[in-house]
């Protein structure tokens, strides 16, 4: 399983209908709510503001709206793009500007479908790691050490904070959670314990 990265856009142009598809990553439902909200009031003059949605580690949270399209019409076709891709922690919107020609039924499943695979073609996806946050103070001095340590693909998402002393947090991969417990302890002769949070697939 695969999550999205960052935004994409792509638009296409169908019989003077203008489809613009943007993927957005989500990791929650109301994360998703409050896109989907923002989206229609972007776009307050487009006729559609149709969705797709999948949610969690193993695609577990499906979501879907053809926004006034016949049913069936728009939103299955994105949520099956979706599917198709494996991909999930995504919200895809395509809104559609209408122009004047009807597409039918099967025109608009295509052109849904379309626009979803357009813009997953351009974005950007990361396989989900199992991750834990962790958090630990070091010296100055022994800042130097502990960056090179984690200058490494196991640990994403680095914060530092430089006060009297450093403050360190960032995500390790879980397989990599004890031996960096271990290095700290190591290097700093037991004064400091790195605090590591509960797993998550990200």
């Amino acid at each position: 399983m695969e999550a999205l990265v960052g935004y994409a856009c792509a638009e296409l142009e169908i019989k003077r209908s203008r489809f613009l598809a943007e993927a957005f990553p989500v990791s929650s439902q109301s994360e998703a709510r409050s896109l989907l909200k923002q989206q229609k009031e972007r776009y307050e003059d487009a006729t559609h503001v149709v969705h797709g949605l999948v949610i969690g580690p193993a695609a577990e949270v499906l979501g879907m709206s053809d926004d006034g399209e016949p049913a069936g019409t728009a939103g299955r076709p994105v949520l099956d793009v979706l599917k198709g891709r494996g991909c999930t922690n995504i919200l895809l919107t395509v809104t559609r500007w209408f122009g004047g020609t009807l597409l039918g039924t099967g025109g608009l499943v295509k052109a849904y479908g379309d626009s979803a695979k357009a813009v997953l073609a351009v974005a950007s996806f990361h396989g989900l790691v199992l991750r834990r946050p962790f958090h630990f103070v070091v010296d100055y001095d022994q800042y130097q050490l502990v960056k090179r340590y984690l200058d490494a693909p196991e640990f994403t998402g680095l914060t530092e904070n430089f006060g009297t002393e450093v403050e360190l947090g960032g995500f390790v991969e879980s397989d990599f959670a004890q031996g960096l417990a271990t290095y700290i302890t190591d290097l700093t002769k037991g004064s400091v314990k790195v605090e590591l949070g509960e797993a998550a697939y990200m």
